[in-house]
């Protein structure tokens, strides 16, 4: 078969795909949305991620192997705010999976439920890459990750009620797990309340509001467009005048960029992710990534 075209191989692993499954096969758009499932899930479930920890989600290389594992699939947990509308949408059709087609309950919509931020009034184009629904980097409140834990537990008791129990004494445990460490990250990041921090991409707006810190000044321009010499040197002066002197870099964005602005303004430049293991010491899921987030941003407010 390795001679066959692409489209063919696909179509073959398909037709053999088999409807029998010990545990719930569940595909996670992204791996912030995994790991959040995994605390749930726990054992009963099968967990594949479709991005990796280290890609921009807005534009993820949508592979065919993908359609393969969609049409296996019992759920998808996708973002539900437009996150995914570049990639997801082609997939799932060629995908031909029932189960988890809109509005069916191995359709899981992770912004259910949450307040979304940014919601535009009008949707112009002119202004980047903006989403109808809201700003879909929601999971970095912890708050916003105890909500979608509720409604993975609901829903996978209604899909295997067998083992509701498993998931709700699963969901409990993180639920607990996420508060106790609630109490240490408020308090570490509570004497940096009001300060500016500079990020490369409008990923931030939850944490920042969680945590009482300013992160409203971004090295892109606009959502989604690369910085301009022009822009970086309006970056610069804010940042002064701002006294600002920590810029927040994902994976997938130029630091080199970002190190620059910061020789101009004394900053320290802070490697940040929103998906578990995209980071070394991020490894460990949800929790891991937050302690990440709140140890590396407190330290670096505090040098100066």
């Amino acid at each position: 078969m390795k001679h066959l075209p692409q489209f063919v191989l696909v179509a073959a692993l398909l037709g053999g795909a088999g409807t029998a499954q010990a545990k719930l096969n569940v595909v996670c758009t992204t791996p912030d949305i995994a790991s959040i499932v995994a605390a749930v899930g726990g054992t009963q479930v099968k967990i594949t991620t479709l991005a990796r920890p280290t890609e921009d989600p807005h534009f993820v290389d949508a592979k065919p192997s993908f359609i393969v594992k969609l049409n296996r699939a019992d759920v998808l947990v996708e973002g539900g705010a437009e996150l995914e509308i570049g990639w997801l949408p082609p997939l799932l059709q060629g995908a031909r999976n029932e189960k988890i087609q809109s509005g069916q309950p191995g359709r899981i919509l992770a912004n259910q439920g949450i307040t979304m931020l940014e919601v535009p009034t009008t949707l112009d184009r002119s202004l980047g890459d903006i989403h109808a629904a809201g700003n879909p980097h929601f999971l970095v409140d912890p708050d916003n990750a105890k909500i979608l834990a509720h409604h993975i537990a609901e829903a996978f008791c209604a899909l295997d009620a067998a083992d509701c129990a498993t998931y709700q004494a699963n969901l409990k445990k993180f639920l607990a797990a996420v508060d106790a460490k609630m109490v240490e990250w408020e308090k570490q990041l509570a004497p940096f309340k009001g300060q500016h921090v500079v990020a490369y991409h409008n990923s931030w707006v939850y944490f920042a509001k969680r945590f009482g810190l300013k992160v409203d000044l971004f090295l892109e321009p606009k959502p989604g467009i690369p910085p301009s010499p022009a822009h970086l040197a309006f970056v610069i002066g804010k940042m002064k005048e701002e006294k600002a002197h920590v810029i927040m870099v994902p994976p997938y964005l130029n630091r080199r960029t970002a190190e620059t602005v910061a020789r101009e303004t004394n900053a320290t430049v802070v490697d940040v992710a929103q998906f578990p293991g995209a980071i070394k010491g991020t490894e460990g899921g949800y929790l891991a990534l937050m302690d990440y987030l709140v140890n590396s941003i407190s330290t670096a407010l505090g040098k100066k």
